[in-house]
């Protein structure tokens, strides 16, 4: 089933940092996304999984999706489900939030993710993500 997630980061002068949470069932570093709901557009499932995940609020990029297939423990074994990641610029981080007792949350600089970031899934995502930065710069100027 097609899941939606988050790419939550932040940019301090020319530095960009992503934002990983823990996956619940393994403790690995994973970007937040989930399931979306009846009635719900993309970007309230991303705003409502960040939230949720990572007690973070932002603006939603929708500009920019990227779509990969992710590996997904599951009780009959693992499949790959696509999930489109949404740039999510973080404005406000809660020190409460839902799933805080679930999972933690890690900052690293775009250079760094690469090093925490949970399987090649999401190096191929960070890259992507990465190589899109000169226009989601652009997309962020009328929120800054």
């Amino acid at each position: 089933m097609h899941r939606v997630g988050a790419i939550p980061f932040d940019i301090r002068d020319e530095a960009v940092a992503l934002l990983f949470v823990t996956s619940k069932t393994r403790g690995r570093w994973i970007l937040p996304k989930g399931i979306q709901n009846p009635n719900e557009t993309h970007e309230q499932t991303c705003r409502r999984e960040v939230f949720e995940e990572a007690g973070v609020n932002g603006h939603v990029i929708q500009d920019y999706p990227l779509t990969i297939p992710v590996t997904k423990k599951t009780d009959k074994g693992m499949l790959q489900v696509p999930v489109t990641y949404y740039p999510f610029f973080v404005t406000d981080q809660s020190e409460e939030w839902p799933e805080m007792k679930k999972r933690q949350r890690h900052w690293a600089l775009i250079g760094d993710a690469r090093n925490v970031a949970y399987r090649d899934d999401f190096l191929d995502l960070i890259n992507q993500f990465d190589a899109m930065m000169p226009w989601i710069r652009e997309a962020l100027a009328p929120y800054k």
